[in-house]
């Protein structure tokens, strides 16, 4: 069922990804098995592209109307969505068993809890108090409509803007589940 449907706002939904993919991460630390540890790396990989582009179409346009410090907030946002990329690069590039694994990966786990933190204690509860309800609910579901048609892969090149993300992004999702598909690559 959709958020809208739910009564589920967009800090929910937001919320509950930062919630999956940290589990996912915690779930890859206690799996010895390969195959498993790299499905679930991809798993989390794609989880976390997709939260940040449906972020950078939908939340941070919000965040830049709503906030008083919406420009500033979003452009840090930016730069750890670029860090996170830049991770989750290193980590789909490195076999599991590789001894800088366990390293990439707690870079990834850092940085993304600073950005958890942030967001859940400053930046979604001012877009509570300051965006009206409903407008929380249809972003909701905008979101959860971005993360379908979403890349599942990291793309440190490419620009992390709304634009690029609602001209191309969807393009670039497609090849990313293609060939997701066609290599059995675990993305959920």
């Amino acid at each position: 069922m959709s958020s809208t449907g739910t009564g589920r706002d967009v800090v929910d939904v937001l919320t509950a990804d930062h919630r999956d993919v940290t589990a996912l991460i915690g779930e890859i630390r206690t799996v010895a098995d390969p195959m498993i540890r790299r499905d679930l790396t991809d798993t989390a990989i794609s989880e976390l592209v997709r939260h940040a582009v449906a972020e950078e179409m939908y939340v941070y346009p919000a965040m830049r109307k709503y906030l008083d410090d919406g420009d500033k907030a979003v452009a840090h946002d930016v730069e750890e969505h670029e860090e996170l990329e830049q991770a989750m690069k290193r980590l789909e590039d490195l076999d599991v068993s590789d001894p800088r694994f366990e390293e990439e990966l707690g870079r990834l786990e850092a940085i993304l809890a600073d950005h958890v933190t942030d967001e859940e204690t400053e930046q979604f509860p001012e877009l509570r108090r300051r965006v009206p309800r409903e407008e929380l609910v249809e972003l909701a579901g905008k979101v959860e409509t971005a993360k379908k048609l979403a890349p599942t892969r990291p793309h440190p090149a490419a620009p992390n803007s709304e634009l690029f993300h609602k001209t191309v992004g969807p393009g670039v999702g497609l090849v990313d589940r293609l060939r997701d598909k066609l290599t059995g690559r675990a993305t959920k």
